[in-house]
């Protein structure tokens, strides 16, 4: 049971905006989110009653001391998890359930991490709500480099399942309807993926599920985060999100089934604000290889195994390609994640280690990209990934086929 501990030295009740932002060990990131959720609300919405709400795993490292020693103009509540209970989902659970308490209108999630916060991404989430959407994604600047993970993975399985063009579906900064937060309070499925890192790819896609009125914001910016290579390890990270797409895909197989293309998805603010320069990020393109080339040594039973005949004839001559000449088609690795994707529907003991070996996989796919997109300006990488998507979405007659297979 998540435990609720709560202090609220305004004695807040009811509030039209809650700004959440999740933490886990963040008394020196707390401080600049805090401030900066504080002057674009006193700027953007000066006559709509707002709070600011840091959600946060349960710790006793001074996070809870530094958000409510921060200086604002706008109150603050602090709420923290029961003893021993961690992950970002149950903490936003905590802020689902803290927005319907005070009848909020809106609810703004913002990263604890980013330096790149500025008050206008607390207009650019929140106004949108007030213009009839229900759900606001954001929309960064980022390197053609990074974005592997939402670029070979959730963007194009979310686009392709659901039909809607949501290019940041893990973005993290995000904007929903109190109504939506009455809908993730009472919703189910929710497992330990969700309570942790399955949480962003979760609210998404119950939003497009849901039929919820969906933007997309742009930022302005680039979310300055430490530049994720490619080739560093993602921790549980990638069972957590893949695992709950696949969770997904069960529970709204009604809803998938019938959708053969993709439609765009409005986007907010473009053009607004001021754009800079996106910080380099270098890539260990050896360690990519060398991390397939293992997989494959160790998981080339498994795969064959999980994977059509055709697909793991086709992955063992891919296998082969060298490192400089490496190339991991799209049709392939969509194919791949639909065997998968099967895989985990059947279920069994081995469901929950299929992620081992589609990790490997994963990073062959994602070398095969930066060999791909390394000549490429940051539009043209762009362009390449929306073609990729498209790929996708021809090759989801073959999911129906295998998804139907006894």
């Amino acid at each position: 049971m998540n435990e609720l501990y709560e202090e609220n030295p305004s004695n807040v009740r009811d509030a039209e905006i809650v700004v959440g932002i999740p933490s886990y060990n963040k008394p020196k990131g707390i401080t600049l989110p805090t401030e900066k959720a504080d002057e674009g609300l006193v700027e953007f919405f000066p006559n709509r009653k707002s709070v600011i709400l840091n959600c946060a795993s349960h710790s006793d490292d001074g996070t809870k001391e530094a958000f409510l020693g921060v200086r604002t103009e706008v109150p603050k509540i602090y709420l923290a998890t029961g003893e021993a209970v961690t992950g970002k989902g149950n903490s936003l659970r905590n802020l689902f359930r803290k927005a319907v308490e005070l009848k909020a209108r809106a609810v703004l999630v913002v990263d604890a991490d980013p330096s790149s916060i500025t008050p206008r991404w607390i207009k650019n989430l929140g106004d949108p709500l007030f213009r009839n959407f229900g759900f606001v994604s954001p929309l960064y600047l980022h390197h053609r480099f990074e974005e592997t993970f939402t670029n070979n993975i959730a963007y194009p399985l979310v686009r392709t399942l659901y039909g809607r063009r949501v290019r940041q579906p893990l973005g993290g900064d995000v904007g929903f309807s109190g109504e939506l937060a009455r809908l993730y309070l009472e919703n189910r499925p929710w497992d330990e993926r969700i309570s942790h890192m399955g949480i962003d790819i979760w609210m998404i896609t119950l939003a497009i599920t849901h039929g919820v009125p969906i933007c997309q914001s742009f930022m302005g910016r680039p979310k300055e985060q430490k530049p994720k290579d490619p080739a560093a390890d993602l921790g549980p990270t990638f069972d957590e999100v893949v695992g709950t797409i696949f969770t997904m895909m069960g529970h709204y197989e009604a809803k998938w089934r019938s959708i053969k293309w993709s439609k765009p998805t409005a986007i907010f603010g473009f053009g607004q604000g001021q754009m800079e320069t996106i910080p380099d990020v270098q890539v260990d393109k050896k360690s990519l290889y060398t991390r397939f080339t293992r997989g494959a040594e160790m998981m080339i039973d498994r795969w064959k195994t999980i994977l059509a005949p055709e697909v793991f004839s086709k992955l063992t001559e891919v296998a082969e390609i060298g490192e400089e000449r490496f190339d991991f088609p799209t049709e392939l690795w969509a194919k791949i994640l639909f065997d998968y994707a099967v895989a985990f529907r059947r279920g069994g003991r081995e469901a929950d280690s299929l992620f081992d070996s589609l990790l490997p996989l994963y990073y062959g796919r994602a070398l095969s990209d930066v060999n791909k997109v390394e000549v490429m300006s940051t539009q043209q990488a762009e362009e390449y990934v929306e073609d990729q998507c498209l790929v996708f979405e021809e090759a989801k007659p073959y999911l129906l086929r295998r998804w139907d297979e006894r």
